[in-house]
């Protein structure tokens, strides 16, 4: 480096992107050594079992080192390239100042050969010879949604009985049972399970709600909404209450750092959603500024983007409060657990017909009612249990006496 100033160095790392990512793969550089590097400008490009996504550089300056050759998978906060903020542009860089000569690099280099490891697991579950597959991402490589359309096409031929499949699943021991590892996606998870639950005092209540006037409303509503290419689900309703009570009871819109309470201005709410093999949370920010169709298409947004793997390592940060949504498989009970450092987590499971007691000037009557159960996990260091079904209690509230107001 030139003496003609102090070199002070910022590295480039691989961030976290969800909390069940626990590696990503360089797929290709687009900043060499000597490149000059403006804050926020794309260094190189990185893939997940979750996200394809671009690596932004945390400063300007000139990068000066690259740690991390392409191709190469890597655990979260590894440092990928280093980055000399005390240079400046206009001086030279080590490779001009002893006269080397500058190699152009090819425009489009060949990435067919570059595959992440869901790639391989998803090829191998299906005996798919991957020399088959054309890939469509940067420089021919091979992405999760390639092998998928050509699972989908029918376009698997079949191989010569002579030939062995690269991919050969472990033999059956003599008592029927298999062993499989734990995919680094699972590890993750699990690990921030566990983390989650030595660390919070986890209590859990629950509230049955009336849906009724949600369900009249979302009628009334959908074909509107879907002519503007918007999905309207219950999940936009119990979100967009959700977020409106946040507003009158913040407590619940919290983390906690070490002995600390911070409270949030803003909601950014996380919203689960369920992957092949995991999930991840990504954040719609400043929650609070949306209407019901807003949180809507919010919604329908992350998560399209979540499954084809397109978000940017943005949208999974921030979170101030979460909202899973098991309901749509099915379940009706859960006790979710807390999305750290939040201190509360929203569980909406399925809406069912139930047999309802009803109170009216006349006594009591009994009805079919479309019923939900809304299960808040809370931590108990930030707030008691009235707190919590308080705010329990007012999204039911908002819920059953629907306004397009909330």
């Amino acid at each position: 480096m030139s003496s003609s100033h102090t070199e002070t160095v910022v590295e480039v790392t691989m961030p976290q992107m969800g909390v069940s990512v626990a590696e990503g793969t360089i797929v290709a550089w687009r900043k060499h050594p000597g490149d000059w590097v403006e804050a926020d400008e794309t260094v190189c490009d990185i893939t997940t079992d979750k996200i394809d996504t671009e690596i932004p550089s945390p400063a300007s300056g000139r990068l000066v080192e690259i740690l991390v050759e392409e191709n190469r998978t890597v655990t979260v906060g590894t440092p990928l390239a280093r980055i000399d903020t005390g240079a400046h542009p206009g001086e030279p860089h080590a490779a001009e100042s002893n006269g080397h000569e500058t190699v152009e690099k090819a425009e489009k280099p060949d990435r067919s050969h570059v595959i992440s490891p869901v790639v391989r697991r998803v090829a191998a579950e299906h005996d798919i010879d991957l020399t088959q597959v054309t890939g469509t991402g940067v420089g021919g490589r091979i992405r999760k949604k390639d092998v998928l359309a050509f699972i989908e096409t029918g376009e698997m031929k079949e191989r010569p009985l002579h030939t062995e499949s690269p991919y050969r699943p472990e033999p059956h021991p003599a008592n029927g049972e298999r062993r499989t590892a734990l995919s680094p996606m699972r590890r993750q998870i699990a690990e921030h399970m566990l983390r989650s639950r030595r660390t919070a005092a986890h209590v859990t209540t629950f509230a049955e709600v009336d849906m009724s006037r949600v369900i009249a409303r979302r009628a009334a509503l959908k074909e509107q909404f879907a002519a503007r290419g918007v999905p309207l689900t219950y999940l936009a309703f119990v979100a967009r209450a959700t977020v409106s009570v946040l507003q009158d009871q913040p407590v619940l819109n919290a983390s906690i750092d070490g002995d600390d309470l911070v409270h949030h201005d803003d909601v950014n709410l996380g919203i689960a959603v369920a992957l092949e093999d995991g999930l991840i949370v990504p954040v719609i920010p400043k929650a609070q500024r949306l209407s019901l169709e807003g949180i809507a298409a919010a919604i329908g947004d992350l998560s399209t983007r979540a499954r084809s793997k397109q978000l940017a390592s943005e949208d999974v940060q921030g979170g101030t409060f979460t909202i899973t949504n098991p309901g749509q498989f099915g379940t009706t009970l859960a006790t979710p657990i807390i999305n750290q450092p939040q201190v509360a987590i929203l569980d909406l499971e399925a809406v069912v017909k139930r047999a309802v007691v009803l109170e009216g000037p006349g006594g009591d009557s009994i009805a079919i009612r479309p019923m939900v159960n809304l299960c808040l996990s809370f931590d108990h260091r930030a707030l008691d249990g009235a707190e919590a079904a308080r705010f329990l209690g007012a999204v039911k509230a908002r819920l059953e006496q629907w306004a397009d107001d909330v």
